[in-house]
């Protein structure tokens, strides 16, 4: 599960989703919002992949990728090819 490429893209859009919150809280809002129309641009990018992320990592925990076995052979079935 630790490699599961879900995990992994869940794990970096939560960091970066984190990051851009933190960054909204911060910083000087009504300069950015001038520059974006009124919306702080921060805050809901980094709510969207905070959202994201978690249903990627949801997705993983309930869906876990399933290693199938592989086939054991006897030395009977064995036939080496001639």
């Amino acid at each position: 599960m630790l490699f599961d490429i879900r995990t992994i893209i869940g794990a970096l859009l939560g960091s970066y989703g984190v990051i851009l919150v933190i960054t909204s809280l911060l910083q000087d809002s009504a300069a950015q919002e001038a520059k974006t129309g009124g919306i702080d641009v921060n805050l809901w990018a980094g709510l969207g992949m905070f959202g994201v992320a978690v249903v990627f990592v949801g997705w993983a925990l309930l869906r876990p990728v399933q290693v199938p076995e592989a086939p054991t052979m006897t030395m009977a079935e064995f036939t080496p090819d001639s």
